[in-house]
């Protein structure tokens, strides 16, 4: 666990060194998420956070997020969806216009979180991220440092080899704050109106986008991009 812990930390100094104003990390205030921004803030503290404010969030999203800011002292950059675009997507479709194919919940995934981390990662060279492997089959392949094709940036993956039991022990021993929604077995997070609870036995993903069985792939589309490893 140690080790782990320190190779996270050499690689979040290392990204800063080597990207300084030109690397952020995106942070959704998941348990991985809210891991590493208490290691940022302990060791690598003039990384930029960022994160999208899709204006479905649930509550306790909006809570752990004041909890970071105010535990760690951090500046925390929120980008929101363009005004505009929301609302032609929605006079045309709906607000709930997600539930009814695949393609409208890509596109409302688009409009709400891709063209947000698009602008945040404008003019950037680099970004960091709280994926694991473990977490998804389609994230089999990702490796700690990446070439980012989509999104043309370097691409850290520090927590990419952790188990979620590691990520827990983390957080519990360092009392870091985290979302009350994974105490109701809620281990992935993204819009209320997208995410449920799991049981005992489900795939820590089948809380996203439950409904879909087009092409059983639960990605909005930030981390399922063409990504050729370093």
């Amino acid at each position: 666990m140690q080790s782990k812990i320190d190779e996270t930390i050499a690689l979040l100094k290392q990204a800063e060194d080597e990207y300084g104003p030109d690397l952020v990390f995106a942070s959704s205030f998941g348990a991985e998420d809210v891991l590493l921004i208490d290691l940022i803030s302990k060791h690598a503290r003039s990384i930029q956070i960022v994160t999208l404010d899709t204006g479905r969030l649930p509550q306790q999203t909006y809570d752990v997020m004041d909890a970071c800011r105010d535990k760690y002292g951090i500046k925390i950059e929120v980008y929101f969806p363009d005004t505009a675009e929301v609302e032609a997507m929605v006079r045309e479709s709906g607000l709930n216009l997600f539930y009814h194919s695949v393609e409208n919940r890509k596109r409302c995934c688009e409009i709400r979180k891709i063209h947000p981390l698009k602008r945040a990662l404008a003019g950037k060279k680099a970004w960091i991220t709280g994926v694991r492997r473990e977490q998804a089959d389609s994230r089999q392949t990702m490796s700690m440092v990446e070439d980012d094709t989509y999104f043309g940036l370097t691409k850290f993956n520090p927590l990419i080899e952790w188990t979620q039991a590691e990520v827990w022990n983390y957080i519990r021993d360092n009392d870091v704050p985290y979302n009350a929604l994974h105490d109701q077995h809620y281990p992935s997070i993204g819009c209320a109106c997208c995410t449920r609870a799991i049981t005992v036995g489900e795939d820590p993903r089948s809380g996203r986008w439950w409904w879909e069985q087009e092409d059983g792939v639960a990605e909005c589309g930030l981390h399922a991009s063409p990504i050729k490893r370093k």
